[in-house]
């Protein structure tokens, strides 16, 4: 059954009666600002759909017949040497494939052909654009596994030595997404900027077998054991930005690790066990990103049930009063996904000194779930902050 994208606050639905694919067209339209999207490729997709009855083979089906045809596109140019303009094919051609693949389940030997796909173009980005410059690295993580990433450089900056953010996604992004969203902007303000695939998201889950968990400063503090070997960062000034169920990852992180100095929780946090037991309840007739069966995926089980019982200890009630770093909350005041109510509870549990809560009403910047109605202020915002605090 689709849910109805409601409208406390009024903001552009495509599918007014299907939630889940009104939000992830938004994420798609906010893409266009960073050139990973473009609003008539969109659109194409949008109307070869409309009429499907809400049928996510039918979403996979065209989004990866567009990803296909960008990429065509890309290796046209590519052989041309015409590299910009192929680098720019490639960052749209590999947003297109993860569209795909964002409903596709289960996730099977199909699926992970269109993930492999829309990396190798991501990574062919990397390699052919004339800025940022960009290092696609692994990061030794936990033994033999490792932490996938992309590492940007620094930019508008004389120091040879700049600050660096982590920047990660949520429960069911990817670092592609988090790189053109929020790390361009925080590399654009002179620091560098980290963004992996950290356990349960992305490659590190297909296939680095790095699942969800709860003890999330274990991703951290391996990034930062990592950074603190480079010679062109300033490993005592790091920062952690993260979107979505990353208002869980990024305050954890830094109540945990102290060499952490300053933390955005992008969309906030507080139960997300509490989150989950009210849409499994509801048999997942409510406002959702993904498909209910992403939970069980994301832990490596079998049922919901179990994905609930994993997620027991994703609550930060007795974790973030041990923060001490600078504090940043955005949140959405129409957030249908997280109730602001759970973001003013993060904000007055929080042990940190300087916190501030900023809440985005829809006119201001988007009032939905991470502001992806209306992302324009929003962003720079977080950037600023996270650039003042590390200066």
């Amino acid at each position: 059954m689709v849910i109805k994208a409601t409208r406390k606050k009024n903001w552009f639905t495509y599918f007014s009666d299907n939630y889940r694919w009104s939000f992830i067209t938004s994420i798609a339209l906010m893409r266009t600002t960073v050139g990973a999207s473009d609003p008539s490729e969109i659109f194409e997709v949008c109307r070869k759909i409309e009429n499907s009855n809400g049928s996510d083979k039918s979403w996979t089906k065209e989004w990866t017949n567009m990803g296909e045809k960008i990429r065509k596109l890309a290796l046209i140019e590519k052989r041309k040497k015409h590299f910009l303009s192929a680098s720019s094919h490639f960052n749209r051609a590999c947003h297109y494939f993860q569209m795909a693949d964002r409903f596709a389940f289960p996730k099977n030997k199909v699926s992970n052909a269109t993930y492999k796909k829309s990396i190798d173009c991501f990574q062919q980005y990397t390699q052919l654009t004339d800025s940022p410059k960009i290092e696609c690295v692994e990061i030794p993580f936990e033994g033999k596994k490792t932490l996938p990433a992309y590492f940007i450089h620094a930019q508008n900056t004389r120091k040879e030595k700049p600050p660096v953010v982590l920047s990660y996604t949520g429960f069911d992004g990817t670092k592609e997404t988090s790189f053109v969203l929020g790390g361009l902007a925080l590399a654009r303000r002179g620091m560098s900027v980290v963004v992996p695939d950290t356990p349960g998201v992305g490659e590190s889950i297909r296939f680095r077998k790095n699942f969800l968990r709860y003890d999330y400063e274990v991703a951290g503090s391996a990034i930062i054991d990592w950074l603190e070997k480079r010679k062109d960062v300033n490993a005592k000034k790091v920062g952690i930005m993260a979107s979505s169920l990353g208002g869980y990852y990024s305050p954890r992180s830094a109540s945990m690790e102290k060499r952490i100095k300053a933390c955005v929780a992008w969309g906030a946090i507080w139960d997300y066990h509490r989150i989950w037991k009210k849409r499994i309840d509801a048999a997942f007739k409510i406002q959702l990103p993904s498909p209910g069966n992403h939970l069980a995926w994301s832990f490596n089980v079998k049922t919901a049930e179990q994905g609930l019982e994993k997620l027991k200890d994703f609550r930060l009630d007795g974790v973030v009063q041990k923060m001490k770093c600078p504090f940043l909350i955005v949140h959405g005041e129409d957030d249908q996904q997280i109730p602001l109510s759970d973001a003013k509870k993060l904000y007055s549990a929080s042990g940190s000194k300087d916190k501030t809560l900023k809440v985005f009403n829809g006119d201001n910047g988007g009032s939905q779930h991470c502001h992806m109605d209306y992302l324009a202020p929003v962003v720079p915002y977080m950037a600023d902050w996270m650039s003042e605090k590390l200066s």
